[in-house]
């Protein structure tokens, strides 16, 4: 079911920007607790403390403000411009990740099940739901990759482009369809067993300690 306004505004007064983030995040928090079915432009207008008009002149639909609303929230979680920068893959990849609480792990699984059930009304919006829940980490592992290749730590025949989408998918998958969250465990398990290997990193194995009874060379 679609929330489309049926007189959308042509032309007249410029947008307020300052007002987007209120909207945006009125989105999420409606989405979570309603689900996009019932979900309303009414509804995020009325908790964002904005005009009906106003949330229609910067998205034409629910459709479009709430992949506009999940693609701010990854936007958020990730600055391309001051990623981490440890000295190894492994390393910026860990500093990238950041433990989220309880409570803001189901707002975001919540919000990923709104999502999914748009999708089942809209399945044409794959790819720009695909785009939005994974794109901003897309390009942050592109550039970390690009980084490892650049200093000789990865080999510089590593299919890059293609490995960028392996954590960011698979996240993507746990969430909208396990719904389970993006955890530390998952994204070691991730790099060390697919990763890694595929780009040609050798990670360090702990040495097994040998037993008093164990045969000597």
């Amino acid at each position: 079911m679609t929330d489309q306004d049926p007189n959308p505004s042509r032309g007249g007064r410029k947008r307020d920007a300052s007002r987007d983030a209120a909207i945006l995040e009125a989105a999420i928090d409606t989405l979570g607790e309603v689900g996009f079915e019932r979900m309303t432009m009414d509804m995020v207008a009325a908790r964002a403390g904005a005009g009906k008009a106003t949330v229609y002149r910067r998205w034409p639909s629910k459709e479009a403000l709430v992949l506009e609303a999940v693609a701010q929230t990854k936007r958020d979680q990730v600055d391309l411009d001051r990623l981490p920068d440890t000295g190894s893959f492994r390393g910026d990849m860990l500093a990238l990740f950041r433990p989220k609480s309880v409570t803001e792990t189901e707002r975001k699984l919540r919000a990923v099940a709104g999502v999914a059930t748009l999708l089942s009304f809209a399945p044409g919006l794959s790819d720009a739901a695909s785009d939005a829940l994974t794109g901003p980490w897309v390009a942050a592992n592109r550039i970390l990759m690009e980084r490892a290749v650049a200093r000789g730590e990865a080999r510089a025949s590593a299919p890059v482009e293609t490995l960028a989408t392996v954590i960011p998918s698979l996240g993507a998958f746990r969430s909208l369809v396990q719904r389970q969250a993006f955890d530390r465990a998952f994204l070691e398990a991730m790099l060390d067993d697919v990763v890694l290997p595929a780009l040609g990193i050798r990670t360090k194995v702990p040495s097994q300690p040998v037993s008093p009874s164990d045969p000597k060379e």
